[in-house]
């Protein structure tokens, strides 16, 4: 891909975004428009990344951002919903939202669009997230626009504000951490940068209607990757395993006492499952040596810079 041709990237702040503009730049790519609601976390884009456009925007409401899209050679579709209490911001952000953008990709032409979609398409849950992420795929995949669907499994790594970032900050400042039943839940985290990777090999090799899902090549309990993340920030929390009952009744007491819980029933719901996702090999596809659990969550906890930094929930 040309490093002079324009890209267009939609909830650009947040955790993917911050680390996808990073590495744009770090390729030399001098044409980047960021574009995100949430101007703390736009501040910090920009602070980081001198030189790039961006534009604070709300995508669920029409504007002049859809002139932005304008002359773009790449698109990549970032803005979502994780988490919330009511339908209504998942379906403002995950369906109202992405019906706009899609017609500003399709009214400029754009030629090739990156869909970030997500491995709860494949998920035995139903919540929010999983049924408007589902949706919000199928539109895409609907549309007609060219480009390819990128389905993550939970990820983790540098501005992380909700998944291993907060479970990291929250084991600092309790005196026992707690752990819903055995903890033995199998999760296969995906290393942010390393989806950033197979980003920016879609936007070079432009795979037109491939669907990919990207999964942790690593498979690994849940209480073990507590355990990991409690090594690399050098902490001694001891770990108090609760009933899993108990355990979703304090997180909908604490629901009544924030506006932005930071971990939901539903999610409970979503740990416990049981989900076991298949996904592509990414050396053999995207041309990459996955990088190790261990030493991603290194990486994230121990980086002398970016281990510091966590983008604000937008939630």
């Amino acid at each position: 891909m040309n490093l002079d041709e324009k890209i267009v990237v939609t909830g650009a702040a947040g955790l993917v975004g911050q680390n996808l503009v990073l590495m744009l730049r770090e390729r030399g790519h001098r044409r980047i428009v960021a574009i995100d609601k949430q101007p703390a976390n736009l501040q910090l884009l920009a602070r980081l990344n001198p030189g790039v456009r961006v534009l604070l925007a709300d995508l669920a409401e029409r504007g002049d951002w859809t002139a932005e899209f304008a002359g773009a050679a790449r698109v990549v579709v970032l803005h979502a919903q994780i988490t919330g209490k009511t339908a209504e911001p998942f379906l403002r952000n995950n369906v109202q939202a992405s019906a706009l953008v899609f017609d500003a990709v399709a009214a400029a032409q754009v030629p090739f669009t990156v869909h970030v979609s997500s491995s709860v398409v494949h998920s035995v849950a139903d919540d929010h997230y999983t049924r408007t992420k589902k949706t919000q795929e199928k539109m895409f995949l609907d549309s007609g626009l060219p480009g390819c669907v990128l389905r993550p499994t939970l990820m983790y790594g540098w501005f992380d504000p909700k998944h291993f970032g907060w479970l990291a900050r929250f084991m600092q400042k309790v005196p026992v951490f707690p752990i819903p039943g055995h903890g033995r839940y199998m999760r296969q985290p995906l290393y942010e940068r390393d989806f950033c990777r197979a980003i920016l090999w879609c936007l070079d090799q432009q795979p037109l209607g491939r669907v990919y899902d990207l999964v942790g090549h690593e498979r690994a309990d849940y209480v073990d990757i507590i355990r990991a993340i409690r090594a690399a920030k050098g902490l001694r929390t001891p770990l108090l395993h609760l009933p899993v009952p108990l355990f979703a009744a304090a997180l909908r007491l604490a629901a009544l006492f924030t506006a932005k819980p930071p971990f939901t029933a539903d999610q409970l719901k979503a740990l416990t499952a049981g989900d076991d996702f298949s996904g592509v090999d990414m050396r053999a596809t995207f041309g990459f040596e996955p990088t190790p659990l261990a030493d991603g969550i290194n990486e994230t906890f121990r980086h002398p810079h970016y281990s510091a930094l966590a983008v604000e929930r937008a939630d």
